[in-house]
């Protein structure tokens, strides 16, 4: 079987991606570090930030973090024991739970948030203007899944 090369474009917008990713996410997660939380922690806290007082159910949060059940169940079990979460029955089937932020959750939340938006202003959006900025959120939408969670071949 022949291996399949990248052309040099192709490489270059590839590894540029790799390497910035890397690079923005090493100074996020050196940014929320003095404040004790990791950057799985932020992000769950960061989705019931967005979802608001009514909070979100475990299993939305698990299945938009990308894991396990079991893995995002320990995950929670931190983020409550360190009171920053707590869980509440379902109001709509009493079968499963929501997640809500506690007053300390929000609290270190927006110190996170502030942090964040500091790093990535001086990391990501002051080195960019504005047209970089739509060509870049263009690129995104290209690649977004589909409703089915694949890639569109050909998308517009």
């Amino acid at each position: 079987m022949a291996t399949v090369e990248l052309r040099e474009l192709e490489y270059q917008a590839w590894n540029g991606f790799l390497v910035t990713h890397d690079r923005i996410w090493r100074e996020i997660e050196a940014g929320i570090a003095p404040l004790n939380v990791s950057m799985a922690e932020y992000s769950v806290l960061a989705l019931l930030g967005q979802a608001g007082r009514k909070g979100m159910r475990m299993s939305e949060l698990a299945q938009r973090r990308l894991m396990s059940t079991g893995g995002f169940t320990r995950l929670a079990d931190r983020l409550e024991h360190r009171g920053l979460i707590e869980r509440r029955p379902s109001p709509g089937d009493g079968r499963g739970f929501e997640a809500v932020l506690t007053r300390d959750g929000r609290a270190l939340l927006r110190k996170a948030w502030r942090q964040q938006y500091s790093d990535l202003h001086r990391l990501f959006f002051d080195r960019l203007d504005d047209e970089h900025l739509r060509n870049l959120a263009e690129v995104w939408a290209r690649l977004a899944p589909d409703d089915d969670g694949a890639l569109e071949e050909g998308a517009p």
